[in-house]
């Protein structure tokens, strides 16, 4: 059964130089209260795996401006302007991959697989250092497993034990990282009962999930704002 704390209690063993995963996709469905106490508590030199890096002063922004983060794998960097200065600076690591290539590494880590061969970055620097190996003559290259020290996820709904249930486009990244991490931390807006959710509902069976947090506050900021003329 998960136990059930406070996003600060979440972080306080987390040692420097830790890996941890990190769901959500821009600012929808990330783990905000766990982020907070992560940069209130100042552990640094984490190397950080989620889709992309927030904004500046929000998400894993935080993390990025009091540089707390050594190395970066994701996909998509271009809205936060803090992490380009320092890729720039040649202040923090970076690995950038294929989206789906991502999500694949991290649902094969969960599934126990070590590696696979994808089409996805032939023939590009996505290659480069990488077997590549042909079959029924195309060429596909092996990709490792993403497996991170620890996985903040977000969901909307948790019991007790643990179960999962999320909410539209906020599951994301977050369901497969669950399942990848050594010790998987959930934050979520609501704990109910053993019982009360509905089986067919639940997305990550609680065996995935070692401790569970409820968030005090969400901001669901909107990463990118578009008004009419």
């Amino acid at each position: 059964m998960a136990r059930i704390v406070t996003a600060e209690e979440a972080v306080a063993d987390i040692p420097e130089g830790a890996s941890i995963l990190m769901g959500g996709f821009g600012l929808c469905g990330i783990p905000e209260n766990l982020i907070k106490a992560l940069a209130a508590k100042g552990t640094g030199n984490l190397t950080v795996l989620s889709n992309n890096a927030g904004v500046d002063d929000y998400g894993i922004g935080l993390l990025l401006a009091n540089k707390q983060v050594r190395r970066m794998v994701g996909t998509y960097v271009g809205e936060n302007d803090v992490l380009e200065k320092m890729i720039l600076g040649r202040e923090i690591d970076i690995e950038l991959v294929p989206q789906g290539t991502f999500a694949e590494r991290i649902r094969a880590a969960g599934a126990g697989i070590p590696a696979f061969y994808t089409p996805t970055g032939v023939g590009t620097k996505v290659a480069e250092g990488k077997e590549t190996r042909q079959f029924d003559g195309r060429d596909f290259l092996l990709e490792r497993a993403l497996h991170a020290d620890f996985a903040f996820v977000k969901a909307y709904q948790a019991d007790a034990a643990g179960n999962l249930v999320y909410r539209a486009t906020t599951r994301n990244f977050n369901p497969m990282m669950a399942t990848a991490g050594k010790r998987t931390i959930a934050e979520v807006e609501e704990i109910v009962d053993n019982g009360a959710l509905d089986p067919e509902a639940v997305v990550t069976p609680g065996i995935f999930v070692d401790q569970v947090v409820r968030g005090e506050i969400y901001e669901k900021r909107i990463e990118k704002r578009t008004y009419r003329a």
